[in-house]
Formats: structure tokens, sequence, C-alpha cells
């Protein structure tokens, strides 16, 4: 009899204890959702556009209600996409939109920072281009975006004092995480009511900014601005006066305190949650169980990655990889973007048969 070869999963499932309890009891249920995170990853995001594209597209219109989205860097543009659509099916659109567009990047050699912020203020006209009072206005989705304020020696573009900054940071980062309060301090932009579903954050200044017409954009490219590649983004409207910056420098993963009264549903880039982008390197400090106790983790899997051009989802690196061959980088990241269906595809089968029990491992 010849032997019989099954593929391995494209997804691995994380789930915190009371998000294991709820799901092993009841499914996992579009209605339940009341929160998603988007992690800052950059170009990780094109690799994810298959999953996006089923929870936002498919799973969650299923059955709409009041959701909060909180994203970082990529995680923001990613949910400004959601919340300035229309429907579920313009989601969809709109997700695959984002992808192509940041494919379709070129950065040569020696770019400085102003020309990368020219390009990706841009890209972000083109991603929301009329959408704006849509995604402040969305019955369904409510949009909170991650910045931090910089402070000290952080809080130029000049490259020297910026690069003597960063690595003060590092060595803080290092010694202590509390130490980045000294460089930088947390703001969270959104409409409406000014009680998030977080705890009340006590870790490091966290300021509440107004998100309106007149800030969201400079609040979303603020957002993503990594320090020495975008510029910081100046005294944006509304918020304490500062250079503002990458949110993911101080919540890289977003593992925050979550007040869900459901689940909290988290298509992640991996199976690990890091509290800050300095923590990469730091295998030790990773997201606190309690935090995350209601949190659902989907992820690729190894195997799923393996698979893949470079074995690896597209990430920041490939525009040095491919320096001088972008034709090259685009048709990996577009491979990636074709195979990304094969987790949107499996994460709805996991909700249509419910088979959760034994793929789950906890957060």
């Amino acid at each position: 009899m010849p032997a019989i070869h099954t593929r391995e999963p494209a997804l691995i499932l994380r789930a915190g204890a009371q998000a294991r309890a709820h799901l092993l009891e009841h499914g996992l249920r579009a209605g339940d959702v009341d929160i998603v995170p988007g992690a800052a990853g950059g170009p990780k995001a094109v690799g994810l556009a298959g999953l996006d594209r089923a929870v936002f597209g498919d799973f969650l219109p299923r059955a709409p209600r009041p959701r909060t989205l909180i994203g970082a860097s990529i995680g923001s543009w990613r949910f400004a996409a959601v919340a300035g659509a229309r429907d579920g099916r313009d989601a969809a659109h709109r997700l695959a939109r984002l992808a192509d567009l940041y494919t379709s990047q070129r950065f040569p050699k020696g770019v400085r920072p102003r020309e990368v912020t020219r390009r990706c203020e841009k890209m972000l006209a083109d991603l929301l281009a009329d959408s704006d009072d849509r995604i402040l206005t969305n019955p369904d989705y409510r949009l909170v975006v991650v910045v931090i304020r910089s402070r000290g020696a952080i809080g130029g573009d000049h490259p020297l004092g910026l690069g003597l900054g960063l690595a003060g940071v590092i060595g803080g980062n290092l010694l202590s995480r509390r130490a980045l309060g000294a460089f930088m301090e947390r703001g969270l932009a959104y409409t409406g009511e000014p009680d998030l579903p977080l705890e009340q954050l006590r870790d490091f200044t966290t300021h509440a900014i107004p998100l309106d017409v007149k800030n969201l954009r400079a609040v979303l490219l603020a957002s993503a601005a990594i320090p020495m590649v975008l510029e910081g983004v100046r005294d944006i409207p509304g918020a304490p006066p500062g250079v503002y910056r990458d949110g993911g420098l101080l919540d890289y993963h977003l593992d925050l305190p979550y007040r869900s009264e459901g689940l909290v549903l988290y298509p992640h880039f991996t199976d690990r949650v890091i509290p800050g982008w300095f923590d990469k390197p730091l295998r030790w400090r990773n997201g606190d169980a309690g935090r995350l106790s209601r949190t659902l983790l989907v992820a690729p899997s190894a195997d799923y990655l393996a698979r893949l051009p470079d074995g690896k989802l597209p990430d920041r690196s490939d525009f040095k990889r491919y320096l001088g061959d972008d034709p090259a980088r685009e048709r990996a990241w577009r491979q990636a973007i074709d195979e990304s269906r094969r987790l949107g595809d499996e994460f709805l089968e996991l909700v249509e048969t419910g088979k959760f029990a034994d793929r789950l491992t906890p957060l």
C-alpha cells in the first residue's frame, strides 16, 4: 500500500487559559470577538494578507458588533484599511490593496529618511483614499493607534544624535524594560469615549490622543515612523507637543492588559508575544500570561514558513537581500501573498469544524 502523505497544518493556535476554556466549550464564534490586536512588523503584514482577508472579509462580518482594533505601526495601517471599508468584501479588497502597495515599494541604495517618509505618505494616501470619515465613524470597528512620544536623546532626527540615543535605549532596556520610560511615552489615539477595553496602564506614561480628521494621517504615519528609516512626526494636532514615532518601539506585539468580555483574536506573525521592539533578541522577555488570558493567537506554523521563499515571511531585510533586483523581491512577496490564502482557508475551516482541541497550545 502506498504511503499517504498529509500536509502539515499552516497555522498554530495558542490560547490563554480563559480563551482555551471558552473555545473548548463554545468553539470560535465571531460574536464573541471584541478586541483584535495588530502588531508592528512592517512587510510581515504582506505574508498575513490571506489570513487577514479571511478574518475581516468573512469571519467577523458574520456577527457585526462594536469591536476595538488596537494597532501599532503596520498593524494600525491594516486596521485603518478595515475600518475604512463599507463591508467585509470591501475590507478584503482594501487589505489586498495594502499588500500590493507595500510590495510595489522600491527603495534605492542610500535612500534618505526624508524620501522614505515622502513615499510612505504617498502609500498611506493611496491606501486611505477618501475613507477618512468612515474610519473615524465606523460603528463596528473602533480604531486605536499606538504611537510613542520621543523624549530626551531620541527627540531629534539628526543621525548622530539619534543613533547615540538609540544606543542608550538598547542598553537601558537590556537592564530593565522600565528604563524605556526615560526615552519615550506611550500615545493611544482613538475616537469616542475615554474608556478603552484595557486595564489601567501603569507601566509607562500614557497619553490619550483624540483621533479626528485633522490628525488621522499624521498619527498613522507616526505609528510607522521607525527611527533612522522614517522621520519622526512633530507636533501632532491634539497631542502633547513633541516628536512621535513607531508605536512598536514600546509596544511591539501589544502585550497590553486587555479587558475583554469575550475573546481577543490575535492574527499574528509569530507564536511569540514580544513586549517591545528592543526585546526581540531577549528570549526571556515575553508577553504576560495573565494579560493574555482571553487571547487566541493565530500564526503561521514553522512548516508553512519553511515552504515560503527564503523560508520566512517577507520582512525589511529583503530590501537589502534583493538590493538591485526589485522584480525578484516582488515575485517572492507576491508568492507569499498567494500562499497566505492557505492561512485564511485553514482558519475558516477550523471555525466551521470546531476542531480546536488538539491544536491549542498554552499562550
